[in-house]
Order: structure tokens, then sequence, then C-alpha cells
């Protein structure tokens, strides 16, 4: 199996499990029955052993609870990186929000998750058929989540400013060649910010692609369209978006959107929402 061959994989598979569109099956409103929520993926393959994954556990990067490809499994060669961005239907219900997100975004961010969790379960399945040992970070049982002190223990550099996990899909996706990231801490790929990552580390070994970048922040145009877009001005022009002041809003999302939450404001209504902005100058 090659590059080639995997990329093939993952269409037909996007395919086969129905696009990621909303059925009557799904406990949603009637209007949004046949919604489409996310697009075929991008994808990204990156090494495990890129040093990057060691950097990432330097305190004021992510921290030392973040675990490296070897480390999830051992033996790992490859992480292999996917980008589903949001449907253009959704992206612009969205756009057209300024205090609080579309409902549609939140079923993108809900059940589209939930299509990640079926997407990536398959797609291991298949690789796993040819010979590999396989992880899914995010199906893992040791995958936790770090918010405001909470979840790990163990870690002193963990406070009240502290969000993330053992895993992050987007510097994950880094590392594979799919972007960088943006004054909202999204990254900014070549179809844009707004859409859903996901990952699976394999021992195939598969050659990394090459990242199209050097800086973190390379495809950010720095505009502040996401500052202007934000609802809770939680992003600040130098120093990008403090969890601390965007958390509680996305908490009252959970409110209004329940059993479902979400916000994505500042992925929409902007230039790097569907595109590499940088492609446009």
């Amino acid at each position: 199996m090659d590059k080639k061959a995997v990329r093939t994989a993952v269409s037909e598979l996007y395919d086969a499990l129905g696009g990621s569109i909303l059925t009557e099956q799904d406990d949603i409103k009637q209007e949004y029955i046949g919604l489409r929520l996310l697009d075929a993926p991008l994808v990204g393959f990156g090494a495990a052993g890129d040093p990057l994954f060691e950097k990432y556990k330097a305190p004021g990067v992510i921290g030392p609870w973040h675990m490296s490809p070897a480390e999830w499994l051992p033996g790992a060669q490859t992480v292999i990186s996917f980008f589903f961005p949001v449907s253009e239907t959704i992206r612009r219900a969205n756009a057209k929000k300024k205090d609080i997100a579309a409902l549609s975004w939140a079923y993108a961010r809900i059940e589209g998750q939930q299509f990640l969790g079926r997407f990536t379960k398959v797609f291991a399945k298949r690789l796993e058929e040819a010979g590999a040992a396989v992880c899914i970070p995010q199906s893992d049982p040791r995958w936790q989540g770090v918010e405001a002190g909470k979840g790990i223990t163990g870690y002193p550099e963990i406070n009240e400013a502290t969000f993330g996990s053992r895993w992050s899909e987007r510097h994950a996706a880094y590392v594979c060649g799919l972007g960088t990231f943006g004054l909202s801490k999204g990254l900014i790929t070549e179809k844009g910010m707004a859409g859903r990552f996901a990952s699976v580390i394999t021992t195939l070994r598969f050659e990394p692609d090459a990242r199209q970048y050097e800086g973190v922040y390379d495809y950010c145009i720095h505009c502040n369209a996401c500052v202007r877009r934000c609802p809770v001005n939680a992003i600040d022009p130098e120093k990008g978006k403090d969890h601390v002041i965007c958390h509680p809003f996305i908490e009252y999302t959970r409110e209004v959107f329940k059993p479902r939450y979400g916000c994505g404001l500042c992925q929409t209504g902007v230039p790097c929402e569907a595109a590499n902005p940088l492609r446009r100058i």
C-alpha cells in the first residue's frame, strides 16, 4: 500500500460511509435531514519520529502530558492526518451569525465528530488488514482532555489557563504538512480553517509529505477578521485566542444547543474560512 492507494481508499471510504450526511436516524430537526456536514478530506502524512512531536512536550507549546506517536503505539512509523472541511451550506449559515453559531454548525461539531469516529475506525481496520498495527488517539482510553487544571494529575504545569489533551489533532496536522496556525489557534489548510481534524498512527511506513512552510503562522495574513468575529473578544491581535475567555462561552452554547455545542464564528466569514488566504494575495 502506497500513499496514492491510501488517498484512494480514503475517498472511497468517505463515499461508502454516506459522505457525512444527516439522516432520519439522527436526532435532528426535520429540515436538516439530508444536510451534508463535512466534505471529503485532505490527507497528510508525517513521520512518527518527527522531532516536532518531542518539541510539543515543552511548556508553553503544549506540555509534557502530550504523548508522542511512539508512546501511543510502540513501533509507530507514520501519522496520517485528515482535515474534513465543513460543508459550504453550513459555513454560509455560520458566517451570517454574529452573536452565536448557527444550529447547523453544532450538528457539524457533534454529528460530524461522530462521523469522524466511524471513519477512522473503518480506515484503521483496513490498515490492520494490510498487516499494520494502528492507534486512533481520539478513540483511545488514554486520551484525556485538560480543562482549567482538570483531567490529568501529576503535572504542575497545568493551571487555570491550560486547555488541551494528550494528543493535538491540529499539531499533528501541522507535522503532516496540512497547514499552519492562525490567530484563532485553528489550523489553516489549503481548504481553509473551518473543519474537523482526525488522525491515525500506524506501524506502516510512508514517506512524509513535505511541509510547504517553515513558520507556525505562515498562512495567517493577520487581517484580524477573526478578532472582529469573536462574540466575546477572546482573540487578541498580538496574543491570539485566550481559551480562558473562550471556554465559558462554549459552555454557554451547550445550554443553547443541548445536547450539542459549538461556535466557529472565528472560522467563518473570514479569509481563511475555506482557502489558504495567501493564495488570494
